[in-house]
């Protein structure tokens, strides 16, 4: 029992180091969306012609793939920081389990 909880402990050990930098890649990829619909939601601002909520209005309809796909980045980004979360609570549960598994056998 001891040792099954040990390889799952290191399982979940093994796991959350890969979330970290999965961790980093989503927060890299939003960083990049974030920057593509900046940079296509100003230059279709600039181009477009009208009052400044035609402009706007254009601009974001130009730019309304980019902003999809930003909230898709951000949507990863969230599971992946909720699947670190729950790995980071089931390596706790495993530790207290082996805890008192370790405290029972002595007794």
């Amino acid at each position: 029992m001891i040792s099954e909880i040990q390889r799952q402990l290191a399982e979940l050990i093994a796991e959350n180091q890969k979330g970290s930098t999965a961790l980093f890649e989503a927060e890299r990829a939003l960083a990049e969306a974030e920057y593509d619909l900046d940079l296509a939601e100003q230059k279709a601002y600039i181009k477009a012609s009208g009052t400044v909520r035609d402009r706007e209005a254009i601009a974001r309809l130009e730019s309304a793939d980019l902003r999809l796909q930003r909230d898709l980045r951000r949507a990863e980004l969230n599971r992946i920081k909720t699947k670190v979360k729950a790995i980071e609570t089931a390596t706790v549960l495993m530790s207290i389990q082996a805890k008192l598994i370790n405290s029972e056998v002595r007794l």
